[in-house]
């Protein structure tokens, strides 16, 4: 792969450009806000205000790649480097995002993005760089063959979205309602930390801070979204955060309580995202991104939408092998068992400082 950081365009009909990538100040953020929001390849995780996001809440330095072709923005790559004690090195698009690997207008563009971001992981002298892509972008590189993502186009019509889930799983919704759940939109993280945290603790897995998810809601307004599913007595038992990005919704974090299983109220919340997604427009629902034989696997599966795998490309600098950043590694295993019998408010008090070197 050629790595310098521009290419010609020399296709008929079109004037030959240079493509130049640089890196995006300050001032670029509206171009590349409007670029974004245009470009098929972006996704939510290319919208720029994950760059203060990740700087301020995690303090890793962020590097954004603009690709020009004269005055023209024609492709995006954010990026981010992290140093981690427990895995090394690295600059990623994007830490803490399913997606984020190069939005391009056209694949000039696109292998202009990559070849700079390889000369910048080579002169920030990181261990790996790795790009996270829902198509593949780069065959010759190692890819990581775990993660899947869900995603389904929904009806306009909300009792046809209903129909449309297999009948076990509609049959739990139904369950929900019969227990006389209630969803309701919370301005605040309040009640969906105290959900997600419990939670967390309960799987053994450190939590992000309470600070981070009041940061996403204050940087993206009504493009982030809690809903909290109560019982009858208006206690809350179920939540969900979602970010919502041009026709699309994603939930993205979760959380509940011990009783939200036997009352089916993470089958409510689910239906009543997707009844208030299309209520508001919304054509796509983003399942979002699961390993493959879990129970997160299969309960995506109950819903009726079928996986897509997920293209994780590493070009490595000094690692022999890609680096496991998950839950089947045994540093995570030993990680989980510890974090179960920790008592829940030194979890979180320690799992935002732990958490920030996973990405």
């Amino acid at each position: 792969m050629n790595e310098s950081a521009a290419t010609e365009d020399v296709r008929p009909g079109r004037m030959t450009q240079r493509v130049a990538v640089r890196p995006c100040g300050a001032d670029d953020a509206p171009r590349w806000a409007a670029f974004a929001q245009r470009c098929p390849d972006a996704t939510f995780f290319h919208a720029i205000e994950w760059r203060g996001i990740i700087e301020r809440v995690f303090r890793h330095r962020t590097h954004y790649l603009l690709a020009e072709r004269g005055d023209e923005v024609v492709g995006i790559l954010p990026l981010a480097e992290v140093r981690s004690r427990l895995f090394g090195h690295a600059l990623v698009g994007l830490p803490f995002g399913v997606y984020g690997g190069p939005a391009a207008a056209d694949p000039d563009a696109e292998r202009a993005l990559i070849d700079a971001a390889v000369a910048l992981a080579r002169s920030l002298d990181v261990a790996h760089l790795e790009l996270r892509n829902r198509r593949r972008r780069c065959p010759d590189w190692p890819q990581q063959e775990l993660y899947v993502t869900f995603r389904k186009q929904l009806d306009p019509d909300v009792e046809a979205n209903l129909l449309a889930v297999p009948r076990k799983q509609r049959a739990m919704v139904r369950k929900g309602i019969k227990h006389g759940l209630r969803s309701e939109i919370d301005p605040t993280v309040d009640r969906f930390f105290a959900l997600y945290a419990d939670n967390m603790h309960r799987h053994g897995t450190p939590p992000f801070a309470k600070d981070y998810f009041a940061s996403l809601q204050a940087a993206f307004g009504d493009r982030c979204e809690v809903l909290i599913v109560t019982d009858p007595q208006g206690r809350p038992v179920s939540g969900v955060l979602s970010f919502y990005f041009r026709d699309e919704v994603l939930p993205y974090y979760a959380g509940d309580t011990l009783a939200a299983r036997d009352l089916a109220a993470n089958d409510f919340k689910y239906w009543e995202l997707m009844r208030r997604a299309c209520e508001r427009g919304v054509r796509w629902f983003d399942f979002g991104r699961s390993k493959v034989g879990t129970g997160s696997f299969d309960f995506k599966r109950n819903w009726g939408f079928e996986p897509e795998p997920l293209h994780y490309e590493f070009r490595l600098f000094k690692r022999n092998a890609i680096p496991q950043n998950n839950p089947l590694n045994p540093k995570y295993r030993a990680l989980v068992a510890v974090w179960r019998r920790m008592p829940l408010p030194l979890a979180n008090a320690l799992g935002p400082m732990l958490v920030r070197n996973l990405g």
